[in-house]
C-alpha cells in the first residue's frame, strides 16, 4: 500500500490533528482547534498530500499483511454517519482551497454502497468545488462491489482508486499473507479501470527477499502490464518493528536485500512493464533512486539511468534520508 502516515504512533503525528496540519484553515481563530474526528493512524498516498483527509473508516478490514504494522491492534470499523457528516461540514467551512478529498483509512471502498453514496452525495452538496474523491481499494473490497456499483461511485465523484499489489509473484503473495493471487489482482484491477476510475497500483521492492528478487520483479512487471494502470508507485521495503516480517528478519528467516540488489530489481520490473500510457513512480521517500517515468515513452531512458546508478555513476540516497 502506497502511503504517508500523518497520525498515531510509531514516529508519526498523533491525533487529534489541527487545522494547519491538514491544509485546512480556521481563519480568525487565535489558537488551533481540534478538527475532524481523527482516530489512530491516518494514512494517505503521497499524491493526496493537499487533499481534504476525510476519515470514514478506522483501520483495515484485512490487517494481516506480514510487512504492515500501520493498524496493529486496531479493530476495523466504519465511523458513524453523524461524525462523518460533521467532518464534511467542517471541511465546507475551513477547507475551501482544497479541490480533492481522500477517504481514509485503509479500506473505504468496503463501506456498504448506500452508506458510501450518502457520504459522496454530502461531499458533493457541501463541497461543490471538489473535483475528485480518492480512496484505497483492495482486492476484497473490489470483489464485493458489482461493476454497476463501481460505476455509480464514479458518477458520484470517485475519480481514483489506489490498489496495493505489492508483488505479482504468487509465492511471495502467499508468504506476505496478502489474501489474493496475482490472477485475482489482475481481475480486480481491470474491474476498477473498467468502472472508469484512474487506477494507481503500488508495488514493494525487496518484499521477496534475495531468493526470489528477480522472479518478483519479472512477475510484478507482468501483472502490472496485464492491469495497465494509470500510475504505478514503487516503494522500497522498510522493516517495521513488531510485524511478522520484522520478526523473520530478526530470526534470520528473511534477509533485506542491499540497495544495489533493490535497484537491479527495479530495473527488471520496469523492463518487464508495458503500459498503454502510464506513469511509473519510484520517487517515494523510501527509494534509493528517485524515478518518475512515462511508459512507454521514457522506458529506455529510465533503464539507462538505472544502469548508470548500478555502475556507480549516479549517487543513491543515503540510508538516513529514507523514510516511510
Amino acid at each position: 500500500m502506497d502511503f504517508t502516515a500523518i497520525g498515531g504512533k510509531g514516529g508519526a503525528r498523533s491525533a487529534p490533528i489541527v487545522a494547519g496540519e491538514t491544509g485546512c484553515e480556521a481563519p480568525g481563530l487565535e489558537n488551533p482547534i481540534k478538527i475532524m474526528h481523527y482516530e489512530g493512524n491516518i494514512i494517505r498516498p503521497p499524491s493526496e498530500a493537499n487533499s481534504i483527509l476525510l476519515q470514514v473508516t478506522v483501520g483495515c478490514s484485512r490487517n494481516k499483511c506480514t510487512f504492515c504494522g500501520t493498524y496493529k491492534g486496531e479493530r476495523f470499523r466504519i465511523k458513524s454517519d453523524p461524525i462523518i457528516m460533521q467532518d464534511i461540514a467542517f471541511a465546507a467551512r475551513y477547507c475551501q482551497r482544497q479541490r480533492r478529498v481522500f477517504l481514509c483509512d485503509g479500506d473505504a471502498l468496503i463501506i456498504p454502497q448506500k452508506r458510501l453514496l450518502k457520504i459522496l452525495k454530502e461531499i458533493k452538496s457541501q463541497l461543490p468545488w471538489v473535483t475528485r474523491v480518492g480512496l484505497y481499494a483492495n482486492a476484497k473490497a473490489l470483489k464485493m462491489k458489482t461493476p454497476e456499483e463501481l460505476m455509480e461511485l464514479k458518477d458520484h465523484g470517485v475519480g481514483i482508486a489506489y490498489m496495493g499489489l505489492e508483488t505479482g509473484d504468487d509465492i511471495t503473495l502467499k508468504k506476505i499473507n496478502k489474501g489474493a493471487s496475482a490472477a485475482h489482482m489482475i481481475q480486480m484491477g481491470r474491474k476498477a479501470k473498467q468502472a472508469g476510475f484512474k487506477l494507481s497500483v503500488t508495488v514493494l521492492l525487496g518484499i521477496a527477499g534475495p531468493e526470489r528478487s528477480q522472479i518478483h520483479a519479472q512477475e510484478t512487471g507482468r501483472v502490472i502490464s496485464a492491469i495497465d494502470p494509470d500510475y504505478v508507485g514503487a516503494l522500497s521495503l522498510m522493516l517495521i518493528p513488531e510485524t511478522p516480517l520484522f520478526d523473520d528478519y530478526e530470526s534470520g528467516a528473511f534477509r533485506l536485500i542491499e540497495p544495489q540488489e533493490m535497484l537491479a530489481e527495479l530495473r527488471t520490473m520496469i523492463a518487464c512493464t508495458d503500459l498503454t500510457r502510464g506513469l511509473f513512480h519510484a520517487n517515494h521517500a523510501s527509494n534509493y533512486l528517485p524515478i518518475k517515468a512515462r511508459i512507454p515513452k521514457e522506458k529506455d531512458s529510465t533503464l539507462q539511468l538505472i544502469d548508470e546508478a548500478l555502475a556507480g555513476k549516479v549517487p543513491l540516497k543515503p540510508e538516513y534520508l529514507r523514510a516511510l
